[in-house]
């Protein structure tokens, strides 16, 4: 079963636009699929296979020029020296939409598209399935809860896995081998602590100190850590925003997982049910509608700039999305009824600036139109607003 990707028409336009787009992405979130099924006529070529690997490293001039002009190189972060001769490659033959890369490390990844490819590459950022793209394929949930455990893996979908043992398997050989990888970790145990520790303070304002101390490491290798973490697209840093605002903001970032599956596995949630129940209900709700957000604007092909505001009398908007120089306030509540009261953080913050043109709260309850251009919304109608 394919699911069609939002991203899909923005991948289209871009290929008419620059000699080479990039697909960046966490691992199993689609990205070869996505290659294969949008681009049928184009080459392919998987760094991942050893041989196809080895020819690559070698030979880089033969192996581009056995592959044709039009070719998707998979998993191009096992030889970032290949970017190099693209970059000539290109500027040989001239014209757009000759080559779309992939790749699963976006920090070692972009540090060598930044030397070789500047100019000549656009980048996609996919994330595993939206609500969205589930409901255009009449995969629907009747709770929160169910999204939450089942999570957004595409091969949880294609293949009926089920979503514990996915998330088990993904945990063990992806997060801990390339992350191990990533920063030579000789003992996983300290950072396999970290993970579920960072999980447990979800969508909270981060204190690293705090966090290192229950860790049992320094707050610079926490630091580090989740800098990998946040690199191969496990966790999203939401940021403050801050406006001439003075000393009244909060400035340290919020943290998320980028499957909200991921997260209820490593807080123990073995079945759906168990989330209604849990202390952290709240915080899983929310990851899951930032996480809607922020693939909204990846799969426009737009910067996410989204943001959290909190000041240090505890107002809060849980997210503020910067289109241009106007804001649209989310703020997000498990609750499947409405009052008014939930509404205090958000009147608030645009007490404080003139710039929001629409504030929403996101919810588990029917769709509200409010006066002063505020909306209550059914979370799974999140990629729509942004």
């Amino acid at each position: 079963m394919f699911i069609r990707r939002a991203i899909g028409a923005e991948l289209q336009q871009l290929l008419k636009e620059y000699p080479v787009v990039t697909i960046l992405g966490p691992r199993q979130a689609g990205k070869t699929t996505l290659a294969k099924e949008s681009l049928k006529e184009y080459n392919y070529a998987n760094l991942e296979d050893p041989e196809t690997r080895e020819i690559a490293q070698e030979d880089p001039k033969a192996f581009l020029a056995r592959h044709g002009d039009r070719v998707v190189v998979d998993e191009v972060q096992r030889v970032p020296e290949l970017l190099s001769h693209i970059q000539v490659r290109v500027d040989e033959v001239k014209g757009n939409g000759q080559y779309v890369l992939t790749g699963s490390h976006q920090l070692s990844l972009r540090e060598a598209i930044s030397q070789s490819l500047a100019g000549r590459t656009a980048i996609l950022n996919l994330l595993p399935f939206s609500i969205s793209e589930l409901k255009a394929t009449d995969i629907q949930f009747d709770r929160f809860e169910d999204y939450c455990f089942t999570g957004f893996l595409p091969r949880i979908y294609e293949e009926s896995q089920r979503p514990t043992t996915a998330y088990s398997n993904y945990y063990q050989t992806y997060i801990e081998r390339d992350v191990r990888q990533l920063i030579q970790l000789k003992d996983a145990s300290l950072f396999e602590k970290m993970i579920k520790l960072l999980a447990g303070r979800v969508g909270q304002v981060l204190d690293y100190s705090s966090l290192a101390n229950d860790v049992g490491v320094d707050a610079k290798t926490v630091r580090h850590w989740i800098s990998i973490l946040e690199a191969s697209f496990i966790v999203f840093k939401l940021s403050p925003y801050f406006e001439n605002f003075g000393k009244r903001v909060i400035k340290s970032p919020k943290y998320y997982f980028t499957d909200v599956g991921l997260l209820c596995f490593l807080l123990g949630i073995r079945e759906s049910d168990q989330i209604s129940r849990d202390p952290l209900v709240g915080q899983i709700f929310e990851n899951l509608v930032v996480i809607e957000c922020l693939k909204s604007r990846y799969n426009k092909g737009t910067l996410p700039d989204l943001y959290f505001f909190r000041d240090n009398k505890g107002n809060e908007v849980d997210v503020v999305a910067q289109s241009g120089r106007s804001l649209k306030a989310i703020e997000i509540k498990s609750a499947s009824t409405f009052a008014m009261n939930q509404l205090r953080g958000i009147r608030r913050f645009n007490s404080i600036t003139d710039k929001v043109e629409s504030s929403y709260l996101i919810y588990t309850g029917e769709a509200h139109s409010l006066s002063g251009n505020i909306s209550a919304v059914h979370f799974t109608s999140v990629e729509s607003l942004l």
